[in-house]
């Protein structure tokens, strides 16, 4: 149990989860690809208020990436952060064709998790 608490960076971890978050709020924004992905999730409409229980969710999922990257660098082990990071794109794009979503959409959410991981990876190599 210890090994997913030892050698952890966690500035790396806290501060990729924070710009891989904002990075999430202006890639879905109409001012990047947000029409795309409405238009393509089945014309999904954006909630009269925030959606907090889904945002929480969100930020949640992305410190728990962001951790797992930071226990692999910890361990010398960024390889395994890696194939976690494709599999879980691929089965974001998978979930999302088999929602009927278009390819675009779909594209739009496994490439936020390949830029989530790029990112998260680059900070704990920086810091």
């Amino acid at each position: 149990m210890n090994a997913i608490f030892d050698n952890v960076n966690w500035l790396a971890v806290i501060l990729g989860t924070v710009i891989a978050f904002v990075l999430g709020m202006f890639r879905f924004s109409p001012k990047m690809f947000g029409q795309t992905w409405t238009t393509g999730s089945h014309n999904i409409q954006m909630p009269a208020s925030p959606p907090v229980g889904t945002i929480v969710l969100q930020a949640v999922g992305t410190f728990l990436l962001a951790w797992m990257i930071g226990v692999t660098e910890g361990t010398l082990n960024i390889g395994l952060a890696l194939l976690g990071i494709l599999a879980i794109a691929v089965l974001q794009l998978a979930n999302g064709l088999f929602s009927q979503k278009t390819g675009g959409a779909a594209l739009i959410d496994a490439s936020y998790v390949l830029a989530m991981g790029a990112i998260m990876i680059g900070t704990q190599a920086v810091l």
